[in-house]
C-alpha cells in the first residue's frame, strides 16, 4: 500500500508540469493580452479592437506610444522576460505555493480564492448533501420496486429533471419564484441588512437566498447518483450470496440493509472524496451569474475574458492539486470500504 501511495504521489508530479505547460503554451498564441489590453487603452482604442497574434509579438497600435513606454507596460506585467524563464519562476513559486498576484484586482490569487470561496462552499455543500440524501434512499427504493409502477414514475421524473439544464430551471425559478410570486429574491447570498440581524434571522435569511440556486443545482445532480444506486443494488440482490442468505430463513430486511447495503454502496461511497472535495472548490457559471453569486465559477470565467494570467494558471494548479489527491483518496477508498481489492 505504502508503496502504490508513493507512486501515486510521484505521478503526480509530470501530470501537473503537463496541465500547467499546456495552458502556458497555449496562452503564449492567444490574442488581447495584457499588455495589448494596456496598450489600446492608453491609446484611448477600445480593448476590442485590432491585436496581435502573442503577448510577445510586434503590435498594430505600437505606432501612437514611444518603445519605452512599450518595454515598461512589459516589464509590469512580467513579460520583458523569455517565455522558459517565466514558466520556470511560475513553477518555483507554485513549489512554495505562490499562486502570483491578479494583474488587475491588485490581490494575491489566495485572497481572490478565499473570497469566492464561501458562496461556492454554499452552492456545492448544500448540492452535494441534498443530492445524496435523495438519491440514496429512491434508488434503494426502485430497486426493490424494480419494474412496478413507483419505478416507473420516479425514473421519468428522475430523467426529465436529468434533462433540464440547471440554468434554464434557474430561469423558470427566478421568473415564477422570484417575479411573479415574490416569494424568493432575485439575487445574492445574503440581503443588504444581513450583518444587523440576529442569528436566528440570520439563518432564515440565508436559506431564503440559497433556496432556488440548490434546486437548480440539485435537480439534474442526483440523477446519476439515483440510477447509480439502484443498478447496484439490482446487481447484488442478484448474486449467488443473496439466494443463501433468503434459504438460510434470514428475513428481508436484514438481507436488504446488513448483506446487500454495504456492498452495493462501494461505487457510490467511493465517489464520496471527489464530490464532498469538489463542492468546496467548483462553481457553476450559469447559476452563480444567474443569482448574481459572486464565486468561483464567475471568478474564473472573468480571470479568462481579461487574460488574468496569475488567476487563471494559480486557480488551475490549485484545482489539479486538489483533484489529483482526491482521486487517490478515492481509489483508497476502495480498500477500506471492500478489503477484497489490493493494489498489487
Amino acid at each position: 500500500m505504502a508503496s502504490y501511495i508513493l507512486k501515486r504521489l510521484l505521478l503526480m508530479v509530470p501530470t501537473l508540469l503537463g496541465v500547467l505547460l499546456l495552458t502556458f503554451v497555449v496562452i503564449q498564441f492567444v490574442p488581447g493580452g495584457p499588455v495589448e489590453q494596456m496598450v489600446s487603452q492608453l491609446q484611448g482604442r477600445d480593448s476590442g479592437g485590432e491585436r496581435a497574434a502573442s503577448s510577445g509579438a510586434g503590435y498594430r497600435g505600437r505606432q501612437g506610444l514611444p518603445p519605452e513606454r512599450i518595454a515598461e507596460i512589459k516589464a509590469l506585467y512580467g513579460f520583458d522576460k523569455p517565455a522558459h524563464e517565466r514558466f520556470w519562476q511560475m513553477l518555483k513559486s507554485f513549489a512554495k505555493l505562490d499562486l502570483g498576484q491578479s494583474f488587475y484586482q491588485r490581490k494575491a490569487v489566495w485572497d481572490l480564492v478565499k473570497e469566492k470561496l464561501p458562496v461556492s462552499i454554499s452552492l456545492g455543500l448544500w448540492t452535494f448533501f441534498i443530492s445524496y440524501l435523495i438519491a440514496v434512499p429512491l434508488g434503494v427504493a426502485k430497486a426493490v420496486r424494480a419494474g412496478s409502477r413507483f419505478d416507473f414514475v420516479t425514473t421519468l421524473i428522475v430523467l426529465v429533471g436529468y434533462a433540464i439544464p440547471g440554468f434554464v430551471l434557474g430561469v423558470a425559478l427566478l421568473v415564477i419564484f422570484g417575479g411573479q410570486l415574490q416569494w424568493f429574491p432575485l439575487r445574492g447570498l445574503t440581503s443588504p441588512n444581513w450583518e444587523t440581524l440576529g442569528w436566528g434571522a440570520k439563518i432564515v435569511d440565508y436559506l431564503w437566498h440559497i433556496a432556488l440556486p440548490v434546486t437548480a443545482m440539485v435537480l439534474g445532480s442526483f440523477a446519476v447518483t439515483a440510477m447509480l444506486t439502484k443498478n447496484s443494488f439490482l446487481e447484488e440482490i442478484r448474486k449467488q450470496y443473496v439466494l443463501t442468505a433468503r434459504a438460510k430463513g434470514l428475513a428481508e430486511r436484514q438481507v436488504l440493509w446488513k448483506h446487500v447495503f454495504r456492498n452495493a454502496l462501494i461505487p457510490i461511497i467511493t465517489g464520496f472524496p471527489a464530490a464532498f472535495i469538489g463542492a468546496f472548490f467548483t462553481g457553476s457559471l450559469l447559476i452563480e451569474t444567474l443569482f448574481s453569486l459572486d464565486g468561483l465559477g464567475l471568478l474564473s470565467y472573468e480571470s479568462v475574458i481579461r487574460r488574468d494570467y496569475p488567476v487563471v494558471l494559480g486557480t488551475l494548479y490549485l484545482f489539479t492539486l486538489i483533484g489529483l489527491l482526491t482521486k487517490l483518496i478515492s481509489d483508497l477508498c476502495y480498500v477500506w470500504v471492500d478489503p477484497r481489492v489490493k493494489f498489487d
